[in-house]
């Protein structure tokens, strides 16, 4: 029995480049190059810029940047704790222009897992952690007075996506 073994592309944006991993023809993560949590490139992972999932990624994130696109249709593979997973799926019922605090989220998932409201710095950990930025859109959490806090791709990005949702562009951008 073989393991499943990781492919990824380099992914241009006007925000960045980014990286893509893909493991089972499924999507497992997604990161803009340097930012904090993500993976560097493995001996065992294979370039395959050619991978039709790629492309499809890549089609959708242009469309996602010009405005056009919302919601990501990609197969998609999560791994982490239940905990972490209830965060991110509660990321995926954000609205695009909409944004939530870690505060309203920690409540949100404490009502449909055992009740007791987990700290908004767990919910913000589980949130940095969150290995599909954009795809899971963890941009969208504010602070509880509705600062940008807390944007592992860092503050200028999380910016920078927020309008293009709000304005259907994206802002200048200078790394």
């Amino acid at each position: 029995m073989s393991l499943p073994f990781i492919q990824y592309t380099l992914i241009p944006t006007p925000l960045g480049e980014m990286i893509a991993l893909a493991e089972q023809d499924s999507l497992c993560a997604l990161w803009f190059v340097g930012q904090r949590y993500a993976a560097e490139p493995e001996d065992d992972w294979r370039l395959e810029p050619d991978l039709p999932l790629f492309a499809a990624l890549q089609e959708q994130l242009g469309d996602y940047f010009n405005g056009r696109l919302q919601l990501f249709h990609l197969p998609l593979l999560l791994r982490g704790t239940p905990f972490r997973l209830a965060v991110w799926n509660e990321l995926r019922t954000i609205p695009a222009g909409a944004t939530t605090t870690y505060g309203a989220l920690a409540k949100i998932v404490a009502a449909k897992r055992d009740g007791r409201t987990p700290a908004a710095q767990a919910v913000g950990g589980a949130v940095g952690h969150n290995p599909l930025t954009i795809i899971i859109p963890c941009h969208r959490v504010v602070g509880g007075d509705g600062s940008l806090t807390g944007y592992a791709g860092g503050l200028h990005r999380k910016a920078a996506l927020l309008e293009l949702e709000k304005r259907g562009k994206v802002p200048q951008f200078s790394p």
